[in-house]
């Protein structure tokens, strides 16, 4: 065979080489009758098999528990469990939680007598006693070329589902980033203008409230300006944290852009929404921050924000442009008239 051709087979049958040895391949042969257990095993020893033996059902299925053998070559007749019997546990437990695939080869004194039963319940092939050896030998390489197909198509399936979990994964991933402020952890802007047209639609709908506060941290560009950058960078996640962790779980809170923070509160009436304002604002202006310069002095920054909070439904508010600006009006008069405020759109 070409190489080229070899390399396009599936693992499992590369395996077994060019000539198809599959020595070293484990075959359960299951017969009440010692002799014919020592026929088979003789017949089958040349091409390197390792064998195990079972004298009846019973021992099969223990045999099959204890080590997964690669085929069963079986009486039909037994003792207790008979071949048919063990055949059809063996098939009803395929699954990868049970027996997984292993190739049945039934045997037989008598020229009918079950064999349409065994194969309808899965019996891979048949054979009739007495039987020639070399006809054994060419199906018992036949079913163990169907076991290593078996084996690894199981694999590629395997190898399929995990790269399916991690491409799903990656997209969760990638998903996420797209919706995320890197700097804060909150959510972007873009997420936020797509949840707001969401969110203002099932409040038309259903008539129920939603309110929408902008929140804008006072003096940041002083703060950016007298402490640095990363000093402000670290303002801007204590902000963030505090805000999200006084808003309730349903609420979604986004950075805007800069030191503006944007919040979707649904089933806010206008004065839960005023008094989930003024928490975040309380919160805020609790918080302590420390600035360390170069030379290791130290500073307590103190921090407050403005913040402008309004309503829908309301009937100036047709849409999401004018909820946005009437936050938006709100935040400036909030911050116009002495900063570290609450001020609540009037309907």
């Amino acid at each position: 065979m070409p190489e080229a051709e070899r390399k396009r087979m599936p693992e499992g049958v590369r395996r077994s080489g060019p000539a198809n040895d599959f020595s070293g391949r484990t075959v359960l042969i299951v017969d009440d009758d010692p002799a014919q257990i020592r026929h088979v095993r003789e017949g089958l020893a040349p091409h390197g098999y390792v064998f195990k033996e079972a004298l009846d059902g019973t021992q099969a299925l223990s045999a099959i528990r204890a080590g997964r053998p690669d085929l069963i070559v079986m009486d039909v007749e037994m003792p207790g469990l008979g071949g048919v019997e063990v055949c059809r546990i063996v098939k009803a437990n395929a699954g990868e939680g049970g027996f997984g695939f292993i190739p049945v080869i039934l045997m037989t004194a008598r020229q009918a007598a079950g064999k349409v039963e065994g194969l309808e319940l899965g019996a891979d092939d048949y054979l009739v006693k007495p039987f020639d050896m070399l006809e054994l030998g060419a199906r018992v390489k036949s079913m163990l070329r169907l076991k290593a197909l078996q084996d690894a198509l199981l694999e590629k399936n395997r190898e399929l589902e995990w790269a399916n979990r991690e491409l799903d994964r990656r997209r969760q991933e990638l998903l996420a980033l797209s919706r995320t402020d890197a700097l804060t952890g909150l959510y972007n802007r873009r997420y936020f203008e797509e949840r707001l047209s969401e969110e203002f639609m099932r409040s038309r709908r259903y008539r129920s409230p939603l309110s929408l506060v902008m929140l804008d941290i006072d003096h940041f560009k002083r703060i950016n300006d007298t402490f640095g950058h990363p000093f402000g960078d670290e303002v801007l996640r204590a902000v963030a944290h505090t805000a999200r962790a006084t808003l309730r779980e349903v609420d979604l809170l986004a950075r805007y852009g800069g030191e503006e923070f944007i919040a979707l509160l649904p089933e806010a009436a206008p004065q839960d929404a005023l008094r989930a304002c003024e928490r975040v604002r309380e919160a805020i202006e609790r918080l302590e921050l420390t600035w360390k310069s170069p030379d290791g002095m130290s500073q307590e920054v103190k921090l407050t924000a403005s913040l402008g909070v309004a309503t829908v439904p309301a009937d100036d508010l047709p849409g999401t442009e004018a909820l946005l600006r009437a936050a938006d009006t709100s935040l400036y008069s909030a911050k116009g008239t002495g900063r570290n405020r609450v001020h609540q759109h009037a309907a």
